[in-house]
């Protein structure tokens, strides 16, 4: 069974999609579903490369038990487009930017759209207060856990890239 590949984005890599990869890893391992997935996240700019998640969202997800510390801001690359079956971006701007960079790419899709099907932006919360990190991260948790009700009911009959899973 080949594994199923998600990678979240955002701007920056410190904020919304370090949390959506922090919450949906934490989900998928609460289902059992770990082997079947690879996660990862990425930022559309290089600016902190390298650097840990923005200090608020590892307190939040600490203050929910997950552990982020673990994860490097990454930009996102030119092979991502290929090597992930869905790459949800958090905004619309993201996505736009996202298409930008792969205008023939049919697995990008808005994480409002496809995780909460209420096709909402996640709001950045970088220039925000605690709340506004808080708000992000229920907004997470509900389409991360819908995202592996879907894909784990498809899981076992995962074969590649399906518009399934799209």
């Amino acid at each position: 069974m080949k594994r199923i590949s998600l990678l979240f984005v955002c701007i920056g890599n410190i904020c919304r999609s370090p949390l959506a990869e922090g919450i949906f890893d934490h989900v998928v391992g609460e289902a059992g579903l770990g082997d079947a997935l690879r996660i990862d996240s990425a930022g559309l700019g290089g600016w902190h490369q390298g650097g840990l998640p923005d200090p608020r969202s590892i307190a939040t997800a600490s203050a929910h038990g997950i552990d982020i510390t673990g994860q490097r801001a990454r930009q996102i690359l030119p092979e991502d487009f290929d090597d992930f079956d869905l790459i949800l971006a958090m905004d619309r701007s993201n996505v736009v930017e996202l298409r930008r960079h792969s205008p023939h790419a049919d697995n990008i899709r808005l994480f409002g759209d496809f995780a909460l099907g209420t096709g909402e932006d996640i709001p950045d919360p970088y220039y925000g207060g605690p709340e506004d990190f808080e708000l992000v991260y229920a907004r997470l948790l509900a389409g991360c856990n819908t995202l592996v009700e879907r894909l784990g009911a498809i899981s076992g009959s995962w074969s590649g890239k399906t518009s399934s899973v799209r």
